[in-house]
Formats: structure tokens, C-alpha cells, sequence
């Protein structure tokens, strides 16, 4: 039996179950809206909201598209330069990791100072928080090139730019698509979390008002949006890596 259609509509399946007792729990134990609304408090506050929703929606979907953007060509050209030589790799990868470690919330008020309240903060947060899964993942597959593959397109006559750009590269799309699909939930992260202390304006904000006027249901709304950009994004890479990239993932494709 093809087990194909069931790993397809599984993900659905299992939303709608939780829901379905998310919903079931809410109304057993009569759970307070205002503490943990329900699904269908949730969704009355969507559609009473929607208009207003929509414009934070698309405010927080074009700052991180922004913020991702920039991750995406200083990650490619972070990645390439430590891929392709082993004293850069040595010498800066250390410092990006522990660059990496420290939370990106905290860039958040220093950013205000620089660029003040607005769209600057959010992509420069947004690129932050998404651009290392990027550059490591363009290392890894460079830096990860196996030598005797190396030492006979040499012999070949093939230079170093050579091989790096007709095999390594090509070679580092899977580990490239991947990072994408990380980074860009990161990227919503990113630009959520400076919305919510540096912006009038995105679903950042709209949490904090939300919450302040005790309107949990619209909060929720809010999170739920930003979850299903992000998800949508996720499923375009995706797609895109299955069509450029199949001869990566030829060995699990069924028959």
C-alpha cells in the first residue's frame, strides 16, 4: 500500500485533532476567554478584525522579506568565503558561533538608539537572527568536499575557483534550500520580537495592544498569522528545492 496520500494529509489530520480537543477542552472545563481562548473565540476575532489584521499581516511580511533577503546574500557570501578556505573557516567561524549565541532580543534597544522606532530595527532583527543558518550551511557543504573528488579534478586540470563553482556549489544547493526553511521562520521570529518593543505598526504590535486591552482571542489571531506566513514560505522553498535539487533526494523517492 502507498503510504504516500497518508504522509500527505497526515499534518492536516493532526492539526484538525488538536483543535477539534483543543476546542473540547475549552468548553468542558469552561476555560476563560480571556485567559486561553478557544479555537472558536479565535476565529470570531480573526474575521471581527480581519481588515486590521491584513494591514499588520503585510507590514511584519514585507520587513522580514526584507530582513531575509539581506540574510540570504551576506549568508551566501559568509558561507563561500569560509567553504572555500580553510584559514578563513579556522579564523571567523569561532567568532560567528559565539556571535550566534547571544540573543538577539537584546539588539533590540540598540537598534532604537541607531535607527529609531520603525521598519529599521525589525529587518535589521529579522536578518540577524536568519543569516547564520544560511552562511553554515553554504560552509558545510563547501568545507565538506571530498578530497579524493578534489585531487582528481586537479589532475584534470581544474583550478580551485573551478572546483568550487562547478561542484561545490552545486553540491551545497540541499544544504542551501535547508537553511532557507530555517531561516525563514527565524526571520518571523526576528521581526516579531522587535515589532513587539520598537514598531507602531505589525503583528508585533498587535500582540502587545491585544494583550493590553485583555482581547486574548485577537492576540492569538495574530500569532496564528504569523505562523501560517511562516508555513507558507517553509512549503515554497520546499517545492523549489524539489524541482532544482531531485537528484539530491532521488534515493527516497518512491516508486
Amino acid at each position: 500500500m502507498n503510504a504516500k496520500p497518508l504522509e500527505r494529509w497526515a499534518p492536516w489530520l493532526l492539526l484538525v485533532a488538536l483543535v477539534a480537543l483543543w476546542q473540547l477542552v475549552c468548553t468542558v472545563f469552561d476555560v476563560s476567554e480571556f485567559v486561553f481562548p478557544s479555537p472558536a473565540r479565535i476565529w470570531n476575532q480573526f474575521w471581527e478584525f480581519k481588515t486590521i489584521i491584513a494591514g499588520h499581516a503585510w507590514r511584519t511580511f514585507w520587513v522580514t522579506m526584507a530582513g531575509f533577503g539581506i540574510a540570504i546574500v551576506v549568508g551566501v557570501l559568509l558561507g563561500f568565503m569560509l567553504g572555500s578556505s580553510r584559514l578563513a573557516y579556522a579564523a571567523v567561524y569561532p567568532l560567528m558561533t559565539g556571535f550566534n549565541a547571544l540573543p538577539k532580543a537584546a539588539f533590540v534597544p540598540i537598534l532604537v538608539v541607531w535607527f529609531g522606532i520603525g521598519v529599521g530595527p525589525a529587518v535589521l532583527t529579522a536578518f540577524l537572527i536568519s543569516f547564520f543558518p544560511i552562511m553554515v550551511n553554504i560552509a558545510t557543504g563547501l568545507a565538506t568536499l571530498e578530497p579524493e573528488l578534489e585531487d582528481v579534478l586537479r589532475v584534470l586540470g581544474a583550478r580551485r575557483w573551478d572546483v568550487l563553482m562547478k561542484v561545490g556549489l552545486p553540491r551545497s544547493m540541499p544544504y542551501f534550500y535547508g537553511s532557507l526553511k530555517v531561516a525563514i521562520t527565524l526571520a518571523f521570529v526576528g521581526t516579531t520580537v522587535s515589532e513587539m518593543t520598537a514598531a507602531n505598526e505589525g503583528i508585533g504590535y498587535l500582540l502587545i495592544s491585544a494583550g493590553s486591552a485583555m482581547q486574548m482571542g485577537l492576540a492569538f489571531a495574530g500569532l496564528l498569522v504569523v505562523g501560517v506566513m511562516a508555513m507558507a514560505m517553509y512549503e515554497l522553498f520546499a517545492v523549489i528545492e524539489k524541482r532544482t535539487t531531485a537528484w539530491a533526494h532521488r534515493g527516497s523517492q518512491g516508486h
